[in-house]
């Protein structure tokens, strides 16, 4: 029996190349339905897109929302039991369709299930929050991946599979989240109501990482630089104080923020652009965190 028609596809795009969502959206099988948000007013491409794919439809927000918010968007006009989310720059492996079939046809129970890596040796797809455990884990795995399915935390939110059936509306991630954490938010909370989440050697995507925006974009690289960092160590401080308080959070940022801050000084001496650039929208994004800022920062 087919699952494939139970599933559906989304991918959140923002001002990504062309070239980029193309070679996603050809690596999808056929009969799947895919949804693209685009994070904006225009996508400019719209037409050749949905000329090429008839199993395509294309949303805009209207405004940036970010990963979690531009997902629930497109969460919101799912209606199959499954969704698949992959950022636009992860291409599927020949079979992953063939062994999404057969893994749904299983009648697995779980909440979430992650996809591994092609090629990638250095990123972890999974883990565990525990950080003996996740230790132990990131050894074993790098050795033998032996189980097609195992029992983890987390897994990355680069290509995730989601049983929208276990989750008691579509609006699954913390919206205050704008860039990173959000799926290790959404795994601690499946984890702590005793739901399950799984990653699955046989799912497996090659993730071309950080070029499914504005990074692949050589214009707007000084932007990217300064957004991603600013957004890493507010997400950081705001899962930390979130799952615990706001004083955990601070014990475990506070270091990040000195090093920032002593090397914002140090690279702007030396007239080092991009690390000076770096370190400081991490010491920016870090301090308006602590001091209770939203998650404000966007591209201009």
């Amino acid at each position: 029996m087919k699952k494939l028609n139970n599933v559906t596809i989304i991918i959140v795009t923002y001002l990504t190349k062309k070239n980029i969502l193309l070679n996603c959206l050809k690596s999808i099988d056929k009969n799947v339905k895919v949804i693209v948000v685009e994070n904006s007013k225009k996508f400019v491409d719209e037409k050749y897109f949905l000329k090429r794919f008839s199993n395509l439809k294309i949303l805009c927000s209207g405004i940036n929302l970010g990963y979690g918010a531009g997902n629930n968007f497109g969460l919101s006009n799912v209606k199959t039991q499954y969704a698949l989310i992959l950022n636009p720059d992860i291409i599927c492996d020949t079979n992953f369709f063939k062994n999404l079939n057969k893994l749904l046809n299983t009648k697995k129970i779980f909440s979430i299930i992650g996809c591994q890596y092609l090629y990638d040796k250095i990123h972890m797809p999974a883990g565990f929050f525990n950080k003996k455990k996740d230790r132990a884990f990131h050894q074993s795995f790098l050795k033998e991946r032996t189980a097609s399915l195992i029992k983890v935390d987390w897994v990355t939110g680069c290509s995730m599979l989601i049983n929208l059936k276990k989750f008691k509306d579509k609006n699954i991630f913390d919206v205050n989240f704008f860039l990173f954490f959000e799926e290790f938010d959404l795994c601690r909370s499946v984890i702590n109501k005793g739901d399950f989440v799984y990653s699955s050697s046989d799912l497996l995507v090659d993730h071309l990482h950080s070029k499914g925006s504005i990074g692949s974009n050589n214009n707007l690289k000084t932007a990217a630089i300064k957004i991603r960092n600013w957004h890493w160590t507010w997400s950081l401080f705001y899962f930390y104080k979130k799952k615990h308080n706001f004083f955990y959070a601070l014990f475990k940022t506070f270091s990040k923020l000195l090093k920032a801050f002593f090397f914002t000084i140090y690279f702007t001496v030396f007239f080092d652009q991009n690390n000076r650039n770096t370190y400081l929208y991490r010491f920016l994004g870090l301090f308006s965190a602590i001091v209770g800022r939203q998650s404000n920062y966007r591209l201009k």
